[in-house]
């Protein structure tokens, strides 16, 4: 999904910001883990993947955890939102055949 150039943060600024080195925020591309766009000649990020970008940081710096971690973390982060999801789901589901059992 294309964004705006409004919607970029230089990846320098970001990296200066959180005392971080750029090749860390690469590694952690390679894993899939950020998307990074040139805009002109700056390396950019999207500004809708701060959260994620910024958790990530915190998880190396904060507990010392590498890219390849971080990248196991995400996965499971992901398959329990999957899950989260899916029980939502079923509870709705049963809910509906409760209801209407009741009529």
């Amino acid at each position: 999904m294309p964004m705006e150039s409004g919607d970029l943060i230089l990846l320098d600024d970001f990296c200066t910001v959180h005392k971080l080195e750029i090749s860390f925020v690469r590694l952690l591309e390679e894993y899939g883990l950020v998307e990074t766009v040139v805009a002109g000649n700056a390396v950019c990020v999207y500004g809708s993947e701060l959260p994620r970008l910024e958790q990530m940081v915190r998880l190396h710096q904060e507990l010392n955890i590498n890219a390849e971690g971080i990248d196991a973390i995400n996965n499971l982060l992901q398959q329990i939102e999957s899950l989260h999801g899916a029980i939502t789901d079923l509870r709705n589901r049963l809910s509906f055949y409760e209801n209407n059992d009741r009529e």
